[in-house]
Formats: structure tokens, C-alpha cells, sequence
């Protein structure tokens, strides 16, 4: 039976092997968590979903394999017993089977259960690690890119650990065949070089992007570039808020020797935002090319930073919720946020976003909309700042800036200006969102 690299979100096109749990020969039952697969947003442990013996590994720890590629085979008992003892321990580089066929040929697909998770259909070119006649062995990426490029592998000199043929051998190799081509193919390597010619040799650490960091660059790109952005800049008078939070959190009593909950002043944001889109349903919405998708509920997404980057895990229903409710369940979808360990559904859809960077003592800033979002709220420091009294006298009183990012296409400024409107009032009068 065939293991393969299973589909973790719409977005997700690969994955890298972290962990083996089971070594080839082990023997494996359904439920046993077979390997640690890492992507750009999380970690999943996969489990096996057949009886059998563990046969072959066909991407180690630290590949990347595209979904739907073979990583391993499972061997039924009766197959296994007849295996030589040795063969059933060799840990074999092997590609999976639909890349023996000629680079560039297509294979015909069929459809493939990838149980736990969903059914996705069999990629045409599957780039597991393959070792070449010559012996050496080609990453997958490095497969994919020379089978794009007509670049033959057996010409390219390698440059990775153990004699492996890289990425960066193939882009080296398509640059002195064609340079137009290894701008179209991969334009980063020159920029880098390019952009290294300016320092030092010596002056300066290179540090290798993740899969994360990749992604939010490409997202973020795209974000700008095709999201038409405008911004709304408030400042909220928060006195009240703090009193009433300060009371809440007082009554909160401990559970074994910690406070039950502690609502913070994010909590009150996720909840204003949350009731300001009730309040101005035409904001509640996204853009889905050829029409506006308006939502019933308040799905509020709450940037969190983690290594490498950050995600945003959705509040769902947060209109609906209590103050206590969203503590506990952003404390909970932080935590995990920052293990890996959020699932898919956690992380995607919702119409708007909470981003807070007051904890860093930022007064004011304006957040990149997260797609397909329409808005984002960026929540700034709280200050002690001047304001002027009926009578014409000064006091100090405690205020923080919020500015909302808003797409064009989905929210005009009219009611982007509405919408924030709500979240101060919301905020300014807290007590309004406890009835």
C-alpha cells in the first residue's frame, strides 16, 4: 500500500517530513502515527490507515515531497514475511512510482484516498527524491525544476550533502543555458547575489527562508498588488474599558494556584470588531472575484506572532461569545498556534482581523489585509495623552489609536468610516458588549 503525502489546506501544495515515528521493517496498525509532516502554517503527526509492515521510506527527514507523492509503502504480513530481512530494513531514495516515467510526461490521474485528511487527485509529475544512473540523487525540487526547464540532471553538478543535486544546481545550470530563462525559472538567486555584491564579504550571516516565511512574502506580495488598500486612522478613549476589565479580571478566582481566566484589551477588540460588523452587516463580507460573499456571523482572525512568521487563527461566532469565552479560546489557539499544532479549519476564513502590536509600545500602524479578507483592524499602544475639557481645561486621560485597513472593492470609505465608528463605540462603552 502506498503512503502518501497528504493534503493540508487549499493553499498547501507540499510538505516537508520532520519525524519518522516507525523505521522500514517496523510493523504498523491503523491509528500509529507514522510520520511529522511540517508546512508553512503547521505541524501534523499522520497516522498509518492500514495493518502491515513498513516497507520502504521513500522521502527521509528533512525532504520536501509535493501532496499526493509516495513517501513510504506498507506492506501487508503475508508480503512482508517473504521479504528478505535485510531488504525489509533499507530505508530506500527510491522515486515514488509516477516519477520513473519520463521527465515531463504526464500521468494519467486517477482519484487517491489521502484518509485522515481529504480526497485530492494524483498530482501529473510526482518529484519524490530519485537517484540517477549515475547514482546521485536529486532533491524534489530540483526534479520539478529541471523537468520544467528541460535541464538533464545527468549535466548538472551537484553541490548538496551527500553528493545531492540541489535546487540551486539546476538554476546554475539553466543560467549558463539560457539567462533569460533562469530569470523566468527563478529570478531569486541573482537578486541575492546582486544584493550581496553590495556588503562585505564576511559582514553578513545568510539565512536560509522557511516554507513559512516564503509563503507570507508571496501572500503579502500578492495582498498589495492586487488589493486595492485604504486606511482609517481613530483614536478610542479607553478609561472605561480598563476600569471594567480591571473588575472583571478581579472576580476571575484561581484554579490550582492561576487565575481562571485574564481578559485582556485584545479581548475587547476581537469582541467590538465582532458586534461593529453585526452593526454594519454590509462590512461583514469578502470579495469572491464575480461577487461579495456577506456572512451571517463574526469570524474574527487574531494575528499571532510565532518562529518565523505569524498565523491567524479564527475567533468563530465571535459576536455570540462572552468576554471570558474568547480569553480561554484565544489563550488555547495561541498556544497551539505557537506548537504547529492548529488544524486547517482553525486557521482559514473569516471576514476581518484583530492585529496588536501595543504590547511592543507601537502608538500607530496600518496592517496588509489578510485575503480574502475585506479589513483589518491594527490596534496600537494605550497612552496616557492630553484632552481637552468642556470648560477649556486639559486632563490626561488613557487613549490608544486603531486604524482600519480596508479593501476598496468591498468596503468603500463611507463604510469603512461606519465600521469604525461602531468598534469605538463598542469599546468606549464597554459594558455594552456583556448584555
Amino acid at each position: 500500500m502506498d503512503v502518501l503525502m497528504p493534503q493540508l489546506g487549499e493553499t498547501v501544495a507540499e510538505g516537508k517530513i520532520t519525524k519518522w515515528f516507525k523505521a522500514a521493517g517496523d510493523a504498523v496498525k491503523p491509528g500509529d502515527n507514522l510520520f511529522e509532516i511540517e508546512t508553512d502554517k503547521v505541524s501534523v503527526e499522520v497516522p498509518a490507515i492500514a495493518a502491515g509492515v513498513l516497507a520502504e521510506i521513500r522521502v527521509p527527514e528533512g525532504e520536501v515531497a509535493p501532496v499526493g507523492a509516495v513517501v513510504a509503502i506498507i506492506s501487508d504480513l503475508s508480503t512482508a514475511a517473504a521479504r528478505p530481512a535485510a531488504a525489509a530494513q533499507k530505508i530506500s531514495p527510491t522515486p515514488a512510482r509516477a516519477a520513473t516515467a519520463a521527465p515531463g510526461r504526464a500521468q494519467p490521474q486517477r482519484p487517491i484516498k489521502l484518509d485522515p485528511f481529504r480526497e485530492v487527485r494524483t498530482p501529473e509529475r510526482n518529484f519524490g527524491p530519485a537517484r540517477l544512473p549515475s547514482g546521485r540523487v536529486a532533491t524534489p525540487l530540483a526534479r520539478r525544476l529541471a523537468a520544467d526547464s528541460g535541464i538533464d540532471l545527468a549535466q548538472v553538478a551537484p553541490s548538496g550533502p551527500g553528493g545531492r543535486i540541489a535546487a540551486r544546481d539546476v538554476q546554475a545550470a539553466i543560467a549558463q543555458a539560457a539567462p533569460g530563462l533562469a530569470v523566468a525559472v527563478s529570478p531569486a538567486p541573482r537578486g541575492a547575489e546582486r544584493v550581496k555584491a553590495l556588503y562585505e564579504a564576511g559582514s553578513y550571516e545568510e539565512v536560509p527562508l522557511d516554507a513559512m516565511r516564503r509563503t507570507i512574502a508571496t501572500r503579502l506580495i500578492e495582498a498589495k498588488q492586487t488589493t486595492p488598500h485604504f486606511y482609517l486612522t481613530a483614536e478610542v478613549a479607553i478609561e472605561r474599558l480598563l476600569a471594567v476589565r480591571e473588575e472583571i479580571n478581579a472576580t476571575a478566582g484561581t484554579v490550582a494556584g492561576n487565575p481562571a481566566y485574564k481578559i485582556s484589551v485584545n479581548d475587547f477588540a476581537i469582541k467590538a470588531l465582532a458586534l461593529a460588523l453585526q452593526r454594519v452587516p454590509a462590512a461583514n463580507a469578502v470579495w469572491a472575484e464575480d461577487r461579495l460573499l456577506r456572512f451571517t456571523h463574526s469570524d474574527i482572525g487574531v494575528a499571532v506572532a510565532i518562529d518565523g512568521g505569524l498565523i491567524t487563527p479564527i475567533v468563530r461566532k465571535a459576536e455570540s461569545k462572552s468576554l471570558i469565552e474568547i480569553a480561554r479560546e484565544m489563550k488555547d489557539l495561541a498556544e497551539r498556534a505557537r506548537a504547529r499544532r492548529l488544524k486547517p479549519q482553525e486557521y482559514q476564513g473569516g471576514a476581518s482581523a484583530v492585529s496588536n502590536l501595543g504590547m511592543y509600545g507601537v502608538r500607530e500602524f496600518a496592517a496588509i489585509i489578510n485575503p480574502p479578507h475585506a479589513t483589518i483592524l491594527a490596534i496600537g499602544a494605550a497612552e496616557r495623552r492630553p484632552v481637552e475639557t468642556a470648560d477649556g481645561g486639559v486632563r490626561f486621560e488613557s487613549r490608544m489609536s486603531v486604524t482600519l485597513s480596508c479593501d476598496h472593492r468591498v468596503v468603500d470609505g463611507a463604510l469603512g468610516a461606519e465600521l469604525l465608528a461602531a468598534f469605538k463605540r463598542f469599546i468606549e462603552a464597554p459594558v455594552g458588549m456583556m448584555v
